[in-house]
């Protein structure tokens, strides 16, 4: 094969690969690269920025392995021996310069956006945000609406353009909480409470899951969550309310139990402080485990 021939297949892959990944991300085979959510954009952007950034170094080493490999192979008897190019100042200043401020320039803009987007901190927003308490079981999600006074397993419902402040805390062996669409992940972990602020920017329904390996059940540990208008969301919850099975903490402990690919369901709230009692089980145990006998539910090893 031709020299000139084989530069033409090397540009056509390039060309080619560049426009697979292209239309990759058009057509929304990526989640993440597609957000629906102020945060989740934001999030969008620092990837593709540090990507591109990146780029300035990972190109010009992939094009130099490919040149070097293929001028100074054995073949190649045209190649002249230079040994004396380790001893270069210019070229030993450029690539070490370049990267040094590739590094500062993704440090400061890596130190800017984690305090911006902080998931502690309030979205701001003329709308009142809606609370949801999120617990991760085994292995299914229950969300808790204190204010509306319902709750529901695997699927949750809230309005476009609020946000929404979540409380989250598991009671099961560690997991995390991700909406890909909306926002990134934020770890559920057993006595504690964290919080996560997300918005969705419009109506839909969204992917959810558990993004931390936590057992047998972990690949069923799926969720949905839907954005939708304001009234649509008060007539969900005055359904809810008037119709469905009511859920205390006696109810909980039987919903708490592990088992796999739990249907969406629906409670009307006995218990508005539902969400205190679980974390306040660990506090009452001394140890930091389930108020259960531990051989009732078992460990992430038995599963």
């Amino acid at each position: 094969m031709g020299k000139n021939r084989r530069n033409l297949l090397f540009i056509f892959g390039l060309i080619g690969t560049a426009l697979a990944i292209g239309l990759f991300i058009k057509i929304g085979a990526s989640t993440v690269l597609n957000p629906e959510g102020q945060i989740a954009e934001r999030q969008k952007d620092l990837i593709v920025f540090a990507s591109l950034l990146s780029l300035i170094v990972v190109l010009p080493v992939f094009v130099l392995t490919i040149f070097i490999a293929t001028r100074y192979r054995e073949g190649n008897k045209k190649a002249r021996y230079e040994p004396d190019w380790d001893r270069n100042l210019a070229l030993e200043t450029t690539w070490w310069a370049i990267p040094t401020a590739l590094i500062v320039i993704l440090s400061v803009i890596t130190w800017r956006t984690t305090h911006e987007l902080d998931p502690f901190k309030p979205l701001a927003s003329n709308t009142t945000p809606i609370t949801i308490q999120v617990v991760a079981l085994d292995w299914k999600w229950l969300f808790i609406y204190p204010e509306q006074g319902i709750a529901t397993v695997n699927y949750f419902q809230f309005p476009e353009n609020t946000p929404i402040d979540f409380q989250i805390t598991a009671d099961a062996p560690m997991n995390s909480f991700w909406i890909p669409a909306l926002g990134g992940q934020i770890y559920a972990m057993s006595g504690m409470s964290t919080q996560l602020h997300l918005i969705a920017n419009e109506t839909g329904t969204y992917r959810g899951s558990s993004a931390n390996i936590s057992g047998a059940g972990f690949a069923g540990m799926k969720f949905t969550a839907q954005s939708t208008t304001n009234g649509e969301f008060t007539d969900w919850v005055r359904q809810i309310k008037a119709t469905a099975s009511p859920i205390g903490m006696a109810d909980y402990t039987e919903l708490s139990e592990p088992s796999r690919d739990e249907p969406e369901a629906l409670y009307a709230l006995k218990e508005p402080d539902l969400f205190n009692q679980v974390l306040a089980q660990f506090a009452l145990t001394g140890s930091g485990g389930h108020a259960h006998d531990e051989n009732e539910k078992g460990s992430l090893w038995d599963y």
